[in-house]
């Protein structure tokens, strides 16, 4: 599956524990990632400083659903499970 482009859910819902430029302690979840601009799109991508975590993240239907909203419901479910 290819990311919706514009969707950002993976950078709001989740929380990241990790440094993200900007944001030396991680961020919370349902906290917007400081890189992520205002048409959802991630400022850090394809750079080496993304975070190891965002690398890693691989959307797919089961996660990100048909819509972005069912991605960020998903998302949000998956973080309250963890």
């Amino acid at each position: 599956m290819e990311c919706r482009t514009g969707c950002g859910a993976c950078c709001i819902a989740p929380s990241i524990s990790s440094f993200i430029p900007g944001m030396p302690d991680g961020k919370p979840a349902g906290v917007r990632c400081i890189q992520l601009n205002d048409n959802n799109l991630c400022k850090l991508f394809g750079k080496p400083e993304r975070p190891k975590v965002c690398l890693s993240f691989q959307p797919c239907p089961d996660v990100c659903g048909a819509t972005n909203q069912k991605a960020m419901e998903n998302l949000i479910t998956l973080e309250q499970l963890t």
